[in-house]
């Protein structure tokens, strides 16, 4: 038995590489999160950018409870199974009337990891639209692995600025539309991108990776690490990271530089980046 999405969710996941809305948060909630983002961004006197987009649970307390949110969670353990590691988080964050995009892209490309079996629950803190730039996807997608160019164009948000090689037929993609608090299921396979923002909020969504934890890097470089959120780690393929003790303590910088660094080693393998903080807005 299943214990949150429906037999025909599932089977619609499997089918079309994607399924939403989930309510994963109220929109009290969901507010909350948002707050403490923006008051964090008011004292540090700029946008989450760099590198602290990338692995922010490791740094923050609430962000720690989202990455191990119990919905989030049925909703992943119905398609992968009972153990489960976060394998990495990241703010997707469009500015009010930003040009940032994301080019149609698929996610396994630069990840390294040994198996498809990866899941991108992203949980939208402002309103995704089409006005804001809300995800869009390829249904069925997900079948077949593209190669791709790196473009590294200036407002790609993605990482290398990478796009399939393929020409996408957008007349079938699907608009991700989503309230504050809920979130998407989405494979790492299909193929997905998004338009600038043109509406006059933020639109914020936070990305969590999950993997079954019989999963491991592939990439040549340090060792690979992750957060155990739930079950048993049996196989022992990624070192566990250390849940924050309080907001930005000096023991969870460390714990993000760490995993940070190791990253970066394994996502831009190849180039000449060596650190998400040259990375500002992806």
């Amino acid at each position: 038995m299943t214990k949150l999405l429906s037999e025909a969710a599932l089977a619609r996941y499997r089918r079309d590489g994607f399924h939403f809305p989930i309510d994963v948060l109220s929109a009290d909630e969901a507010s909350d999160v948002r707050a403490r983002l923006e008051a964090f961004e008011a004292r540090d006197g700029k946008p989450l950018a760099g590198g602290m987009r990338h692995k922010a649970h490791l740094l923050f307390t609430w962000l720690n409870d989202l990455v191990h949110n119990p919905r989030i969670l049925d909703a992943v353990e119905d398609v992968l199974g009972p153990d489960l590691l976060c394998w990495s988080s990241t703010f997707f964050i469009k500015e009010a009337h930003d040009p940032g995009f994301v080019s149609w892209h698929q996610d396994a490309t630069y990840w390294g990891l040994s198996s498809p079996d990866v899941i991108t629950a992203w949980v939208a803190l402002s309103p995704a639209t089409l006005e804001s730039g809300a995800m869009r996807m390829v249904p069925g997608s997900h079948k077949t692995q593209h190669a791709h160019r790196e473009t590294w164009a200036k407002d790609n948000l993605l990482s290398r600025g990478q796009e399939v090689m393929v020409d996408i037929d957008a007349s079938g993609a699907v608009d991700i539309l989503l309230e504050p608090g809920q979130a998407s299921l989405h494979h790492v396979l299909i193929v997905h991108g998004s338009e600038p923002n043109r509406s006059a909020d933020r639109r914020i969504g936070f990305a969590l990776r999950y993997i079954p934890t019989h999963l491991h890097q592939t990439v040549a470089g340090p060792r690979d690490s992750a957060t155990l959120v739930r079950g048993v780690d049996r196989y022992h393929h990624f070192d566990h990271e250390p849940a924050p003790d309080s907001d930005l303590s000096e023991r969870a910088w460390a714990a993000h530089r760490d995993a940070a660094e190791r990253s970066a080693a394994i996502l831009y393998a190849g180039t000449r980046t060596q650190s998400f903080e040259n990375v500002v807005r992806g």
